[in-house]
């Protein structure tokens, strides 16, 4: 294994604050955030359970079954998203998949054994809110509100077209920066 060098005039980018490494620290960030639940998953005998499965499963309990479209408005995720984590759920024998009104389209339901976690999953669910609101309470700026501006801004202006704009002319091989 290569070990660099500690240089001087560039500092560890993981404590660095700033935008260069953006992507890189969040990803940083929510690999301690879901591997510190991922371990009170295992920690409750739910061994391999995925903090990602966990607003899916409560979203069908609340709701019934429902398409993967459906899923992914309720969880707040992209249907590619939605439709990989239903897969793995299926996977692990926590939900079926039927067909629904047309073709196209895939019907989620709950199985027996997904629903008998409920009463795990909702105490776990609410002892991590509890924990997320004492680690917001410890930042400057509450986290999920930084997230919601973020994901919103991103939704006007894709990260993309910002990129594209802040190149310089002639940088996209001909090719004109993204409209939003």
């Amino acid at each position: 294994m290569t070990s660099f060098p500690a240089t001087p005039d560039i500092p560890d980018a993981l404590s660095t604050p700033g935008p260069e490494l953006l992507g890189t620290r969040l990803r940083h960030l929510l690999e301690l955030l879901d591997g510190d639940v991922g371990a009170v998953y295992a920690d409750l005998g739910l061994e391999g359970f995925r903090p990602r499965f966990t607003p899916v499963v409560r979203a069908l309990a609340a709701s019934g079954p429902g398409t993967i479209r459906d899923l992914a408005r309720a969880v707040g995720v992209t249907h590619s998203a939605a439709s990989q984590t239903v897969a793995r759920m299926a996977e692990e024998g926590l939900v079926v998949l039927a067909p629904g009104q047309d073709a196209r389209q895939r019907v989620v339901r709950l199985t027996v054994r997904a629903e008998s976690l409920l009463p795990v999953l909702d105490a776990e669910w609410a002892a991590t809110a509890a924990a997320a609101a004492e680690f917001e309470a410890e930042l400057s700026y509450p986290l999920s509100r930084l997230v919601t501006e973020a994901l919103d801004a991103l939704r006007r202006r894709p990260m993309r077209q910002r990129i594209a704009e802040a190149l310089p002319p002639g940088a996209m091989g001909g090719a004109e920066a993204p409209d939003a």
